[in-house]
């Protein structure tokens, strides 16, 4: 590796690197003090805008997956099932996996929220919305999906995707927040990671066999909605 691998993009691109950029001499004194007003603007806005959101479930997969790839059509049939049974849809508001599912939820007459996030090259928001958020702060996105939703539905992605599962995934782990479902879709696609999980990961005692049990495997849009309609059934039972 050489000092070209480092300089593909400029730096300050984004608020979130300007923000992780080391302050150079007194700069923080002039920079970082007055960012933190942004970022709680960023919140009280997304706080006030899904304020009416409840029992929500977040998708998260690929913004690369065509239209005419099964697994969007497996999106779009997702979201339109939650949409039928008054469950809000909300995804990471792009194309692909997201505007899959956000279809889905809108052309069935649901709730359907997109939670975009600037980036270096602009990320355009579907068109299948009824709530548009954008952020400039992925931490501050990521606030949201966990805080509205009661459940987190990984289909197909990268390293995005990846991020979504596992910070959800140690956040039930360490008890920062509630025991929800964490579902797979797509047995065929996730069989490498779960197989690593199962073996050193697990053989290691890096995790143990409750963490594994967290996580929900399926090929089905149906036993995703039912797997979220029995855990919010069992909430409500013990609330």
């Amino acid at each position: 590796m050489n000092k070209d691998d480092y300089d593909e993009q400029p730096r300050g691109g984004t608020q979130d690197e300007r923000l992780l950029e080391t302050p150079r001499g007194d700069e923080f004194l002039h920079t970082d003090t007055w960012r933190v007003f942004r970022i709680m603007g960023e919140f009280v806005q997304g706080f006030e805008d899904l304020a009416h959101i409840t029992n929500g479930v977040a998708i998260f997969g690929s913004a690369r997956t065509p239209p005419d790839d099964p697994e969007y059509k497996a999106a779009q049939e997702t979201g339109a099932l939650f949409a039928r049974n008054g469950i809000p849809v909300i995804t990471g508001g792009g194309p692909g996996i997201m505007e899959a599912a956000n279809r889905g939820a809108f052309e069935t007459g649901g709730t359907s929220i997109g939670c975009n996030i600037e980036l270096p090259h602009e990320q355009k928001s579907n068109d299948y919305l009824t709530l548009s958020l954008k952020f400039k702060y992925f931490f501050v996105r990521k606030m949201m999906f966990v805080k509205y939703s009661d459940a987190f539905i990984i289909f197909p992605g990268g390293f995005g995707t990846l991020d979504e599962l596992f910070e959800a995934l140690t956040l039930i782990q360490t008890h920062k927040i509630h025991n929800f479902p964490v579902v797979l879709y797509g047995s065929r696609y996730w069989q490498g990671m779960l197989e690593w999980l199962r073996g050193p990961m697990l053989g290691e005692a890096k995790i143990v066999e409750e963490d594994l049990k967290r996580l929900h495997g399926t090929d089905s849009p149906e036993e995703i909605v039912e797997i979220v309609l029995r855990f919010q059934r069992s909430l409500k039972r013990n609330g």
